[in-house]
């Protein structure tokens, strides 16, 4: 049986490769999302790990749902029964955002072509998406008669706005690269053959920070979509001092005065 993903590692590069290009890369399968979880949670555990790079094998991203399991008793998310069904989405593929959610190793989506349904929420489970000219999205769910079921009401707006989220949900319209730059669903858009090297030059211009800096950063922005500001305040001074006890914040200071290039260590 062919890996369902890939992983590999280039210093301190992870880069993550959905791989079953002949079904479009779909996520809804428990062994993708257990794989996918299993994979990024060591990431975040390994401190070495500075950045991710999620991309799809072959011309789509990723299709989201697989169609062929949508049937009752598919072996798919939808049962017979609605309460299995609930709790198919439960332990299936709503553990992908809770996992995203929580992760504070930084995640770029290489999005190298068609990004539909669960496939276009995918992305915006991670932190920065970068877009080859040939990518197209598409919150379809509409169009099959069902909801966004793995939390695509709660990214979705949170990216693009209200409006535009509302727009894209409720007539289930595809969009280009072109258009998804435009309204900030992603922040470059690469010709198709330069799209790993674009997101690999941001991944190491993140990986160049010191690593509990990056990492600390992350789990502010992530608590802001939630958080008021007060709280974050508060956590902003705690995770501050803990910046500040690291070797790496002094050797920082240490390189500006002496006008050198700082040579941080993860400590």
């Amino acid at each position: 049986m062919t890996d369902q993903i890939l992983q590999a590692r280039d210093g301190g590069i992870l880069t993550i490769t959905l791989n079953m290009p002949e079904k479009r890369n779909p996520i809804s399968d428990v062994s993708v999302v257990d794989q996918l979880c299993d994979a990024f949670m060591a990431a975040d555990q390994d401190i070495s790990v500075r950045c991710v790079i999620l991309t799809g094998a072959g011309t789509v991203f990723s299709s989201g749902g697989d169609l062929k399991q949508m049937r009752p008793d598919s072996g798919g998310l939808r049962a017979g029964l609605p309460a299995e069904t609930r709790r198919n989405y439960k332990y299936g593929i709503q553990r992908l955002p809770m996992m995203f959610q929580a992760l504070e190793v930084p995640v770029i989506a290489a999005v190298n072509g068609a990004a539909i349904g669960a496939g276009l929420d995918l992305t915006t489970m991670c932190d920065i998406r970068i877009a080859a000219s040939s990518a197209k999205f598409a919150e379809s769910f509409v169009r099959l008669g069902i909801t966004p079921g793995d939390g695509g009401a709660w990214l979705l707006p949170r990216i693009v706005g209200f409006s535009k989220a509302t727009e894209l949900a409720l007539t289930g319209d595809t969009i280009d690269a072109a258009e998804a730059l435009r309204i900030g669903l992603v922040s470059q858009v690469v010709d198709d053959a330069e799209l790993m090297a674009a997101a690999r030059k941001v991944a190491d211009k993140i990986a160049a920070n010191p690593t509990h800096a990056v990492r600390m950063t992350k789990r502010l922005l992530r608590e802001g979509q939630t958080a008021d500001l007060k709280n974050i305040l508060e956590m902003s001074a705690a995770m501050q001092s803990l910046a500040h006890a690291t070797a790496d914040n002094d050797e920082a200071i240490t390189a500006f005065l002496e006008k050198r290039s700082p040579e941080f260590k993860g400590e």
